[in-house]
């Protein structure tokens, strides 16, 4: 039997059949009127049991759309009150007007209505007020997904506390891969007899194996200096909440044994990808090295790097063998160019135009044109007059030409050596950089996380002086075609005695044995003397600065200029040091203006507080005991309370970047 609806689809058809029907029995009545009468007798039953038919199906659509209309409206109000999604509406005072049953009972509640926002669920506040579509947040130990809707001031709440609780956990027990290295374990055992080299090894094996088992670690060692290290990221967070203190051990169990032997460690995490984690990790410990190890470097899918330790300064390196090997690398790279093209950090001081000239002998020493960029209004005092006396050489001086200059000339067989930095922002000109693809890197200063890409060679030793100490070094195995002038000594010499404050600080045997060369080739003491004279007026400005220092903590200083004084970064610097030189000063660290919005801050230490830790808080860098940052857009007091409380996370949470 036909349902009710396909009846009410026929009955729309029907009533045409029957006017055709009656029309015909007109025509029919015309020629015999009984069969007519007859005709017109059965087409008015047939018409009443069409209207009653009709009526029936009118009377089961009614009942049908009633019933409907029940169903769904039930439907509606019990998905409504028992779905476990929350629903709330609020008015523009932030009062809850209404809310389903689940979302009360969510917060342990009868009900909700007529209560503040402000009262149950404050973290929703920001969200409505910043109309944001949709948010994580915490309520009750719970977390809820919220859709703001804010046209009808109604908020849904997921919950999806399961979800996050998973995710947690995948998270938690993602892989992670570390290398573990002795940074000095080879120069440490050079000299010892096969039972103290033992005594050794089971010594540091036996403290990082119960590292390794009191923290649910494997570790596995590799070779005579290196482990490998498998952990999850929960416990990658132990070991930093605990700021991995296994390098503190190490450091000071071996001390009491006579070999200061430290550790480096690279991490790698945030993958999926075995391969790219034990890529990750490798990478991180050349960061951690390139620093000066005795750090844990751990390098984030997001580029960021974190760094714990480094309380150290670098050890010395006893032999000049990788000084060797680089000066022929260096040497072959050279040869194999048509030009080179020598570049040091913007505002220059000695140790970058000292170590720049030293290359460019390397350069003529190999029988290739050497330049060096410089931008002429970009120099300090000391490097000003050291220009000068260039000046009067003019084979020498025909050899600094502009960024723009340089531009012009460099080809794709041009090596650029770029010196005393690593970072392609501090350079002198960038365009330069992205300009030419063979590049070499020589610095001093420790790694930071901003590098230049993919550099042919690189040569940084976080022990040296100075770039000019590293420098000098190479000239010594290069090949004796042309005799250093005294001039271009003067200039090495110059940059290291800059750097090491006259040999005061971050001076080792290497250093000395460096200006001994230097020396010997008639660099000039006097001379050098004459380029860091300083005139009264700049004297007087720094005494300006110094006049304004307080002991902060400890013997730490903190030293500011006024609003209306703007100094250079070399007169900060020499501020900073001047400090260090006070009684009871461990730890200096000076804020003054540079321009309208740039703030300079130069720290200097003693080596008891590892003053570049504190300024990377600040996106800065440097050494251990020298370091400096720049801040932009705040005042002299803005500066102040951030270098505070950099000084503050540094003291009481560690030694932590």
């Amino acid at each position: 039997m036909p349902s009710y609806l396909e009846r009410r689809q026929i009955r729309y058809p029907l009533y045409g059949l029957m006017a055709v029907t009656l029309v015909l029995i007109g025509l029919l009545s015309y020629y015999n009127w009984i069969i007519g009468a007859a005709g017109f007798i059965l087409t008015g039953l047939l018409i009443y049991l069409i209207f009653q038919v009709n009526h029936k199906i009118r009377q089961e659509t009614d009942a049908y759309i009633s019933t409907l209309s029940y169903r769904v409206k039930k439907v509606g109000e019990e998905a409504l009150m028992e779905m476990p999604i929350g629903i709330m509406l609020i008015n523009d005072d932030y009062y809850i007007e209404w809310t389903n049953p689940f979302i009360a009972s969510c917060f342990n509640e009868d009900t909700l209505v007529g209560r503040s926002l402000y009262d149950v669920a404050d973290a929703v506040i920001p969200l409505i007020k910043q109309e944001v579509e949709t948010e994580i947040i915490s309520l009750h130990d719970r977390k809820f997904r919220v859709i703001h809707k804010p046209e009808e001031r109604l908020l849904y709440f997921f919950d999806v506390t399961e979800q996050a609780e998973i995710e947690k956990m995948y998270h938690d027990e993602r892989t992670v891969i570390s290398i573990i290295y002795l940074d000095n374990y080879e120069e440490l055992t050079q000299g010892m007899d096969d039972q103290t080299k033992s005594s050794l090894n089971s010594l540091v094996t036996s403290i990082l194996n119960k590292w390794a088992t009191n923290n649910g670690v494997f570790l596995k060692r590799v070779s005579s200096e290196r482990f490998i290290a498998v952990f999850s990221e929960h416990i990658l967070q132990l070991l930093e909440k605990g700021k991995f203190t296994i390098l503190d051990e190490v450091r000071e169990t071996t001390s009491k044994q006579n070999v200061p032997l430290t550790l480096s460690i690279g991490v790698g995490t945030g993958y999926s990808s075995l391969p790219e984690l034990g890529s990750q990790a490798q990478s991180s410990l050349d960061l951690a090295l390139g620093r000066g190890g005795d750090q844990v470097a751990i390098k984030q899918p997001n580029g960021k790097v974190k760094f714990y330790g480094g309380k150290t300064n670098p050890v010395e390196k006893r032999t000049r063998v990788r000084a060797r090997v680089i000066s022929h690398a260096l040497k072959e790279l050279v040869i194999e160019s048509d030009k080179v093209l020598i570049m040091g950090h913007k505002n220059p001081d000695m140790d970058s135009i000292g170590s720049a000239i030293g290359i460019l002998k390397v350069a003529q020493m190999n029988k290739r044109e050497g330049f060096i960029v410089y931008n002429k209004n970009e120099i300090d005092t000391g490097v000003h007059r050291l220009m000068e006396e260039i000046k009067q050489n003019e084979a020498l001086y025909s050899r600094f030409i502009s960024p723009e200059q340089a531009y012009e000339i460099a080809s794709d067989d041009t090596l650029l050596v770029v010196v005393d930095t690593h970072k392609p922002s501090l350079v002198i000109d960038e365009r330069l950089l992205n300009r030419i693809e063979n590049v070499v890197v020589i610095d001093h200063h420790r790694r930071g996380e901003e590098f230049i890409k993919n550099p042919l060679l690189v040569y940084m030793e976080p022990y040296a002086s100075s770039t000019a100490e590293l420098v000098t070094e190479l000239l010594e195995y290069q090949p004796k075609n042309g005799k250093i002038q005294m001039l271009e000594a003067t200039a090495l010499l110059a940059g290291i005695i800059v750097d090491t404050k006259s040999f005061t600080l971050r001076t080792g045997a290497r250093t000395f044995d460096a200006a001994s060369y230097l020396r010997s080739h008639g660099a000039d003491t006097v001379l050098v003397q004459k380029f860091l004279k300083e005139d009264i007026n700049t004297y007087i400005k720094r005494a300006k600065i110094i006049e304004n220092v307080y002991f902060y903590r400890g013997g730490i200083v903190i030293s500011k200029g006024k609003d209306d004084v703007y100094c250079d970064q070399v007169l900060i610097a020499q501020a900073a040091d001047t400090l260090l030189t006070m009684d009871g000063v461990t730890a200096s660290f000076v804020i003054s203006k540079k321009t309208d919005h740039t703030i300079g801050v130069s720290a200097r230490s003693l080596g008891e507080i590892n003053v570049q830790v504190v300024m990377e808080h600040l996106e800065g860098g440097g050494h251990l005991t020298n370091a400096a940052t720049q801040l932009y857009d705040m005042t002299i007091e803005e500066a102040e309370t951030l270098l505070k409380s950099a000084i503050d996370d540094y003291l009481e949470g560690g030694q932590k970047q």
